[in-house]
C-alpha cells in the first residue's frame, strides 16, 4: 500500500496531528503492513515496547491487568507512547478478528526523527500537553 495510504492513517493520531504531509510520509514509509489472525497476541502487559502499530483493519481487544478496558478498530493506536521511551507495555492486546496494522520499530522511527530534528519538538510538545493535562487531572 501506498505511503500517503499510511500517512492519512498516521495523522489521526493525536501524537502525529502537528506533522506537516512530508514528515507523515517519512513516518510511513518507516513502517510495514502485517496481517494477524484472530486470537493472535498483539502486545503483552509488561512486555518492553520495541514498536507501535496502527490498525488498518479489524478489531482487536485491550486488557489491563486481565480485565477489559476496550475494544479497537480501524484507524486506533496501539503503543505509541513505546516509540518515544520503549517502556513497558501498559495492557495486553488480542486480535478478535483477522487484523491488518501498520507497524512501527522504534529504531525505524528513530531514524525519521534524525532526519527531521523539527519532528521531535512537534512531538515533545505532544507530550507536554499530556502531562498537563494529566497534571490538571490529578492535582485540579
Amino acid at each position: 500500500m501506498a505511503a500517503n495510504h499510511y500517512a492519512d492513517k498516521l495523522s489521526a493520531l493525536p501524537l502525529f496531528s502537528s506533522c506537516t504531509k512530508r514528515e507523515l510520509t517519512r513516518i510511513a514509509r518507516a513502517g510495514d503492513e502485517v496481517h494477524l489472525a484472530e486470537g493472535a497476541l498483539v502486545v503483552d502487559q509488561g512486555d518492553m515496547g520495541r514498536e507501535a502499530f496502527v490498525i488498518l483493519s479489524g478489531t482487536a481487544l485491550v486488557k489491563r491487568n486481565g480485565r477489559k478496558v476496550a475494544t479497537l478498530g480501524p484507524g486506533d493506536p496501539i503503543g505509541e507512547l513505546s516509540l518515544l521511551d520503549r517502556g513497558p507495555r501498559t495492557a495486553t492486546v488480542v486480535a478478535t478478528s483477522e487484523l491488518t496494522v501498520f507497524v512501527l520499530s522504534t529504531r525505524r522511527f528513530n531514524a525519521v526523527l534524525d532526519e527531521s530534528p523539527g519532528l521531535s519538538r512537534k512531538l515533545l510538545a505532544f507530550l507536554a500537553g499530556r502531562v498537563r493535562d494529566l497534571d490538571s487531572k490529578t492535582f485540579g
